[in-house]
């Protein structure tokens, strides 16, 4: 892949990213797994999520319950390509509650996101985020 090439493989990525923080920053849980496969999976503390489906549900839960009100922030910090229809992304996020302009170590996560290339379009294969402090920290 020409650096050209991969410069606007790497803006349709993160594309596919900025839609999903943009869909939690309007509590839309349709909009939030647009950009989902049918399979795709989300591992977050405590639950494992094996379909869109599923993630839609726990989305539309949250928005409703206890995210109602947040935003995210978020910072990416790595685009890595495994091949031509591969990459993972790393991400830095934080849930900011209403009056907040940064979230706080306790509310921040470090994130992995696999997206895969499907008749040309990127979408998301898998996500798992991890706290970005350890417990008790």
């Amino acid at each position: 892949m020409t650096t050209e090439a991969q410069k606007q493989e790497e803006a349709a990525i993160l594309d596919v990213v900025k839609g999903v923080y943009e869909a939690w920053n309007n509590a839309d849980p349709d909009a939030f797994v647009a950009e989902y496969f049918d399979d795709a999976t989300a591992i977050l503390p405590g639950s494992y999520l094996k379909s869109r489906q599923e993630i839609h549900g726990a989305m539309a839960f949250s928005f409703n319950g206890p995210l109602k009100g947040t935003r995210s922030s978020d910072k990416v910090l790595n685009v890595r390509f495994l091949n031509d229809e591969a990459a993972v992304v790393i991400s830095e996020t934080g849930i900011l509650i209403p009056g907040e302009t940064e979230a706080p170590p306790e509310r921040t996560v470090y994130a992995t996101w696999v997206l895969a290339k499907r008749d040309g379009k990127w979408l998301l294969a898998a996500y798992s985020n991890s706290p970005s402090v350890a417990p008790g920290q």
